[in-house]
Parts: structure tokens; sequence; C-alpha cells
């Protein structure tokens, strides 16, 4: 793998800090994590360690205070098309289909320079990715829950974003709806080779998609305390990773660091 492969995504020494009623709160402290290009990374870390706001900085939401956050060499000014996010909440129109939905992302990115014959057909291919050909002329209402996050990871993907940034995507959906979108997200990045950043709470969750786990230490002044390479072969099978030792060892590895290292003191 070339260096430029290697670094696709770089946080360099990146602090964040936010003004608030109470003085100034630093959400985040010298932050250093490089990405390779079609890595799958977890960020985990308990509740208000800045797994959201480093997703946001390599969005390009917010500007860091301090460092540099870079893409394929050349420093993140803002949101862009290259860098797609799919929130917990799937953020649907719930007048437009799921068609349209979609097709407004495409018209967004694509609509300047090419034809609406193949807008729809990038539309339509998004939707049959996702396994939601059937129901692209339904409207949100009238969809479960986790076939309208698909929607969102369509209108995502619709856009051929160079990396894809998950914020919990599957955090408010039962445990059967997540099991089987996240074996569809495994799927997608197979097919589509994407590099992909998710936030996730989910122990689980993180050693079954993920290549490597980036654990982050508790706020304010979070930072990158551990990281940990997943070097179980692709694709992978959730039942048969559930017998192996090294997915065990991989899961014990980030309970440790969640639940001993990084335990809060009791109240007192």
């Amino acid at each position: 793998m070339s260096t430029n492969a290697a670094k696709y995504v770089q946080v360099d020494h990146v602090d964040m800090e936010f003004t608030t009623k109470k003085g100034t709160f630093v959400a985040l402290q010298d932050v250093c994590l490089n990405i390779a290009q079609g890595e799958f990374i977890a960020l985990i870390g308990h509740s208000g360690c800045g797994k959201s706001t480093l997703l946001n900085l390599i969005a390009g939401l917010t500007l860091p205070t301090r460092g540099a956050m870079l893409l394929a060499g050349r420093e993140i000014p803002g949101p862009g098309p290259e860098r797609a996010v799919v929130f917990q909440n799937h953020s649907l129109l719930p007048w437009l289909t799921c068609f349209e939905n979609v097709h407004l992302a495409v018209e967004r990115v694509f609509g300047g320079r090419e034809k609406k014959a193949a807008l729809r057909a990038r539309t339509e291919a998004a939707l049959e990715l996702v396994g939601l050909a059937h129901a692209m002329h339904k409207l949100p209402g009238e969809i479960s829950g986790g076939m309208k996050q698909r929607v969102g990871i369509a209108r995502a993907l619709s856009m051929e974003p160079k990396v894809l940034l998950m914020d919990e995507p599957f955090g408010a959906l039962d445990a059967l709806t997540r099991a089987h979108l996240q074996d569809e997200l495994m799927r997608i990045v197979q097919a589509t080779g994407s590099t992909v950043v998710m936030v996730t709470h989910d122990v689980d969750e993180a050693v079954l998609l993920a290549d490597r786990i980036v654990m982050l230490t508790n706020g304010p002044a979070a930072t990158v305390g551990e990281v940990l390479k997943v070097d179980l072969p692709r694709p992978r099978n959730r039942l048969e990773v559930a017998e192996d030792a090294a997915y065990n060892h991989y899961r014990a590895e980030v309970l440790k660091f969640l639940y001993e290292r990084q335990r809060r003191p009791a109240a007192a």
C-alpha cells in the first residue's frame, strides 16, 4: 500500500474546543489518527468522549481549533460530497418517496453534468444496492424503521463518496433489524470498497465490522487511548465469528479498555 493510500484520512494533532457559558470546553485534545483507503474504522468509547465530534470534523461539519484534517493529502475545508454522513436519525423528508429522497442527493451532486436518465439510473442503483427496489415509490411513513435507515444509507452511497461516515446508524433499531443491517453493510462495503468511519457504542458491532477499533479516552479533553487491529478474514459470518477465539479475544480487549482502564470514578 502506498503512503498516500495508508494515510488517506489524516487527523493530525487535532484539538476541538467549544465556547460555553461556563468558559472553554475542550472536547478533543491532541488526536492523531491515520485511516487507510478502503479501511473500516470503528470509533468507540463512553458517552461524551467526542466520538461524534471527531466524525463531524472528518465530515467538515466543524473545523478543528488546532491541528489539521486531511483527505487524500488536502485539507478538509468544510462539507463535501466526497464525504457522506449517515446519522442515527435517517433524516428523510416525509413528503418525498424513498426514490425522491435519494434522487434529491443525486441531483445535487451530479445534476450539473448528467442527463435525467443517468440521474434516475443512479438513484435506482443505490436503492437496489440496499435491497429497496421494491419500496422505492413508498413514503417514509409507509416503511419500517430499518427500511428508513436503508434509504439513508442509499442516499449516502448514491453520491459515490470517497468516505462513508456513520454516526450510530443502527442504534435506534431492534436487535434483529440491527443484525440484518450490519450484514447488509458488510456486503455493501465489500462490493464498493468504501472507506468507512463508524461511531458505535456496541462492542460486538465494532469487532464484527471493523478493520481497526479506535478507542477514545473519557472526556473532557478526550484523545485516542488505544487502537486495536481486528485481524479476522473477510467476508465475516456473524455465527462463525461468535465461536472464533480471536473474535472473543478482540471483544475482551475492547471491554477491558471500556470497563477497567476508562471506568468512571464512583460518585461521592
